[in-house]
């Protein structure tokens, strides 16, 4: 048989002709170009007139040319006759063309025939035939060979995804950056070789280099498939890109994706667009991802809805995104429902997210149990949401056991969410190794949780190191005065966000240091947010200032707060002024009050006033 190359072979990429409609230009002029010779006999131009036909879907016209060009041994045409039989439902028939061109060498016959004999069931022929079709350079056929050995599991797929992904499959070349993709999850991080590319880049390149580690190779095919139109593989891309921090261009990604119609891509975009500020271009993207099923997307919407008070709408999008199997659906309903007291609603949004594994969920259903006062119907769904993992439910049992006393299995809830970054079981985990005596524990709580914003635990963390502080001694002369402490810095911190007692301690610290401004800054904002002590030590510096009067005002607004010492401070200045009678109120007022100590002062002063008064 005289056997020609496979000059007009439709099977390159895909079995199946074009529709007329895709016809390119100047391709009627090609084919009567062709005409002649193929009339005069000529077999080349007979297989190519035939492609042609075939491919603008002329059977009729295909069929006789194929056939005459088939019976003078051009296997192109034989494949492509196959192609012809095949799309007129005559399957058996055009796998026995496709076998003689294979067996002619034909790789795109191979391929069509191996795809034949799956279709069909007959997995060690399609092997077969689609080993002889890989084998050749042909991608399909190493992409089919692929799919049908890791669909058994194979090992060996792997190599065939590569090779077709190399001669430009971009299905293969995604799959095989999912497959990279996937190990590199699996693999440790100190476990992963060091990339060297050359100046491309790219892992088809050739010359001496190491290894790719897997999530870096796996980007490259990403990129690969997607810069041919793989509408996933540019989602991938891009999500890689967005963790990277490279926003711009994981969005053109994500864009190119969107548009192909993923809707995973335009939510994700979508969400780029509000970080940036563009919420109203977000809702665009939001809205086309959630019409298309994304139930992100709808619980995206949902929430925009609800921030701007469109409830109703808010409670369509939640319920479009349950609709679409996104349980996060029924937990932002129940939210919804529970911000506005429809507490029955909200239990039922709740049970129906929570039985489904959402643990915030059943954190929120004990919650709500909790404030019905069901404390034994809330503490399994506690102990479910903490051991799926929410750190708030471990803390809110960690307050359900300290409220019945239980502290050992309180400190150990706290402990566990404190372990998840929760800040304020750091705190009470720190009071309470404090108060076990465990100081080193308690200050790695309390480092915790100053750390994440807690003014309550950058308090104590202070109060812990300033315990540790030497007794101040006076400085020698000429010696240069000491760094602030730490203990300063924490206190100072927890000053700046409001915290009272700490805004007293950095005054005093202040004070000792001779920086009456700042003292008297720090114990004014104390005292006007209401720490009678801040009162009290703002009117004593007041008073060595010689702003007496002034200071009277503080030392009774921190009397009136009950601080027997400044009620006891009152007296005294009463009874040099000489209104002996409000002095001796203020003295009575200081024993009520005390400490010990300013309660007896006060009780002498008291009774030395009523001396004078009744003298």
């Amino acid at each position: 048989m005289n056997v020609m190359g496979d000059k007009a072979t439709l099977l390159e990429t895909g079995r199946f002709a074009q529709p007329a409609d895709r016809e390119e230009p100047g391709a009627a002029a090609e084919e009567e170009r062709h005409r002649p010779a193929a009339e005069s006999g000529d077999v080349e131009a007979m297989s190519v007139l035939g492609a042609m036909l075939l491919r603008r879907g002329d059977l009729d016209g295909a069929e006789p040319q194929l056939r005459a060009a088939t019976a003078a041994g051009d296997r192109a045409a034989a494949n492509n006759l196959g192609v012809l039989l095949h799309q007129r439902g005559y399957a058996d028939e055009a796998a026995g063309w496709w076998r003689i061109a294979a067996v002619a060498g034909s790789a795109a016959a191979a391929h069509a025939l191996g795809r034949h004999h799956r279709e069909r069931g007959d997995e060690p022929a399609a092997e077969y035939w689609l080993r002889q079709s890989a084998e050749q350079g042909h991608a399909l056929g190493a992409y089919a060979l692929a799919d049908l050995l890791e669909h058994r599991g194979d090992a060996g797929a792997e190599r065939w995804m590569r090779a077709a992904a190399e001669h430009g499959h971009r299905e293969a070349a995604y799959r095989l950056a999912r497959t990279l993709d996937r190990r590199a999850a699996q693999q440790r991080p100190e476990g992963a070789l060091r990339a060297e590319t050359g100046a491309s880049g790219d892992p088809t390149a050739t010359g001496t280099r190491r290894k790719l580690p897997p999530a870096a190779e796996a980007e490259q095919w990403y990129r690969q498939a997607a810069a041919r139109g793989h509408r996933r593989a540019a989602l991938h891309l891009g999500a890689i890109l967005e963790r990277r921090g490279e926003l711009k261009e994981a969005g053109r990604w994500y864009l190119n994706s969107a548009k192909d119609g993923e809707a995973r891509a335009a939510c994700a975009l979508a969400f780029l667009l509000r970080d940036a500020g563009d919420e109203e271009s977000a809702a665009v993207w939001w809205l086309r991802a959630a019409q298309d099923g994304d139930g992100n997307a709808a619980n995206a919407l949902g929430a925009l809805h609800a921030q701007r008070g469109e409830t109703q709408t808010a409670e369509r999008w939640y319920r479009a995104a349950m609709d679409a199997g996104d349980i996060n659906g029924a937990y932002n309903l129940g939210l919804l429902c529970a911000e506005q007291g429809r507490t029955a609603q909200a239990d039922q949004w709740y049970r129906r997210a929570a039985y489904a594994g959402h643990r915030e969920a059943a954190n929120a259903l004990a919650v709500l149990l909790l404030q019905g006062r069901d404390a034994a119907g809330a503490e399994p769904w506690f102990s479910k949401a903490a051991e799926a993992g929410s750190v708030d439910a471990a803390f809110n049992l960690g307050i359900l056991h300290a409220s019945r006393g239980d502290q050992g299995a309180a400190l150990q809830w706290y402990e566990r969410a404190a372990a998840g970054g929760h800040t304020e079981a750091a705190l009470q985990a720190g009071i309470a190794r404090l108060r076990d005596g465990d100081e080193q524990a308690a200050e790695r709580h309390l480092r915790c949780a100053a750390g994440g914003g807690s003014a309550e635990g950058a308090y104590r963390l202070a109060t812990v190191l300033d315990a540790r502080q030497p007794p101040p001694g006076p400085p020698a002369l000429g010696e240069c005065v000491s760094e602030r402490a730490e203990c300063e810095e924490w206190y100072e911190r927890a000053a700046e966000q409001g915290h009272r007692r700490a805004q007293v301690r950095v005054g005093m610290l202040a004070a000792a240091r001779g920086d009456v401004v700042s003292a008297a800054r720090w114990y004014r904002e104390a005292a006007e947010a209401g720490s009678r002590n801040g009162a009290f030590n703002l009117g004593l510096l007041l008073a060595r200032e010689g702003s007496e009067p002034e200071a009277a005002l503080w030392w009774t607004r921190a009397a009136d707060a009950g601080h027997g010492r400044a009620a006891l401070r009152l007296a005294l200045l009463c009874a040099r002024r000489g209104d002996l009678v409000e002095g001796q109120r203020w003295a009575h007022r200081a024993v009520e009050l005390g400490p010990p100590e300013v309660a007896e002062r006060a009780g002498r002063l008291r009774d030395a006033l009523r001396s004078e008064l009744s003298a």
